[in-house]
């Protein structure tokens, strides 16, 4: 008896024409990505005009902690994508349901490390990066709250790689969107009218999530008709788990080796001088939400073209593995090329959305300046990465994440710091993306000649 009969037997990730599929999986995830862009700049925006305090503890010392669980959430998503998108194209249904139920298990596990770091070691990780009690307490609150009640973004992201792996982005472009916006619209509540400050501003973060993730579940479970998740697919399969972290782990040692740069230079930063204090770690704080709008759409790319590839891969079929890369690398180049002419012309204007007064701008408008001239590398690189992780190869883009961020960037970024310039500080970043595009492309060709070109036509 055919066990396949009454499945699908092909979805539009094997059929559908490859610049037309691109921009069908891709478009709905960058749409998301903005709005959530647009909600991490308003919600600091939001903080700047509460307190010049607060911005520096929830942009900057409570970063690299909060997109580190984002890193845990994202990465175990990347990992369940690639290898329930693959075990589709093979038409291996059971183990995509396998896969799901693993993949919904391991979210909650990372939870709970969260919750524990959120109740135990969030003041000491503020108070790590900075001396200033105004800013500990403010990071404190912020990232207790976060970490406490990070279970919606876990299951936010996770229901949402379950629907990208079938190709229904549209849908986890309303699941983060009615998230972001619940987060916007909620802000100026927490914020101001109830006084709550940072904490105020978590407590919008979370619900937000929180409202996601229902809806993804809803969502999830009316539309996603091929992937059905059992009670019997929770249980632990240490062959698919094994699996799943091939990809997840090297994609977030890659989130948790940002978090140590991040963190670190921020120790650099606060260190050149004692009269600037924290200011320059407001700047680089700022510079990362204002890049998201940049990037974000990049990511969003990203995520639409790996279960692209991976299916493909899967399917045996080279010619739209490598077509879909192309059409990636163009889109991705353009939109870089865009914010790097905005950064260049407008950085003042950016600026101003913070509140920044002159101290802010005599350092944040060469700081813009400076670290966008790495965009148009960053923008092949992560392409290029999304090749590595959708063919289960995660670890090249570790490789090149760990030699770019602490081998080069780090070390440079402290060796100009001696100088006392906090202005040579930020080329450290396109010395170090430099670096990185050569190492990515290096480790493309490898793929191509050991992996790709053996695929037959």
């Amino acid at each position: 008896m055919d066990e396949t009969k009454g499945l699908p037997t092909e979805n539009k990730m094997g059929t559908m024409p490859i610049g037309r599929l691109i921009i069908t999986m891709s478009l709905p995830m960058i749409i998301s990505m903005l709005v959530q862009a647009l909600y991490n700049v308003v919600d600091s925006v939001f903080i700047a005009r509460y307190s010049q305090d607060a911005l520096t503890a929830v942009s900057s010392y409570s970063f690299p902690a909060q997109n580190l669980m984002i890193g845990f959430a994202t990465g175990t998503g990347v990992g369940v994508n690639a290898l329930l998108s693959k075990s589709l194209g093979e038409k291996n249904f059971k183990k995509a349901n396998k896969t799901a139920g693993n993949g919904l298990l391991l979210a909650g596990f990372a939870y709970i490390i969260f919750l524990i770091f959120g109740l135990f070691f969030s003041e000491t990780f503020i108070a790590f990066q900075t001396d200033t009690p105004a800013v500990i307490e403010a990071g404190r609150q912020y990232l207790t709250i976060c970490c406490v009640c990070s279970f919606g973004i876990f299951g936010e992201i996770m229901f949402e790689r379950l629907m990208q792996s079938t190709g229904k982005t549209l849908l986890t472009m309303f699941t983060q969107g009615f998230g972001a916006i619940v987060n916007i619209i909620l802000d100026p509540i927490f914020i101001f009218a109830l006084d709550l400050g940072a904490a105020g501003a978590a407590i919008a973060t979370v619900i937000g999530q929180i409202a996601a993730f229902i809806l993804a579940i809803i969502l999830h479970h009316k539309y996603n008709t091929e992937v059905r998740i059992s009670r019997e697919d929770f249980k632990p399969n240490l062959r698919i788990i094994g699996t799943i972290y091939a990809v997840a782990i090297p994609s977030i040692i890659m989130v948790g080796i940002g978090s140590v740069m991040t963190t670190s230079l921020n120790k650099i930063l606060g260190g050149i001088s004692a009269e600037l204090k924290d200011i320059p770690a407001t700047v680089f704080g700022v510079y990362f939400k204002l890049q998201s709008f940049i990037f974000m759409p990049i990511f969003g790319l990203n995520n639409g073209v790996i279960p692209v590839i991976a299916y493909n891969y899967g399917a045996r079929k080279r010619k739209r593995m490598l077509d879909a890369l192309k059409v990636a690398a163009l889109i991705a180049v353009s939109v870089m090329i865009v914010g790097l002419l905005l950064m260049q012309v407008f950085p003042e204007q950016a600026l101003k959305l913070f509140d920044a007064k002159d101290d802010m701008m005599a350092i944040g408008i060469p700081a813009l300046r400076t670290i966008s001239l790495s965009f148009v590398f960053a923008g092949v690189c992560i392409v290029l990465g999304s090749s590595f992780q959708a063919l289960g190869k995660g670890i090249y883009s570790m490789i090149v994440s760990f030699a770019r961020q602490i081998v080069v960037l780090l070390p440079a970024a402290y060796l100009f710091s001696l100088t006392g310039n906090v202005n040579l500080v930020w080329w450290a970043f396109p010395i170090a993306e430099i670096m990185s595009l050569t190492a990515s492309v290096g480790l493309f060709i490898y793929l191509y000649k050991t992996v790709i070109s053996k695929i037959e036509k």
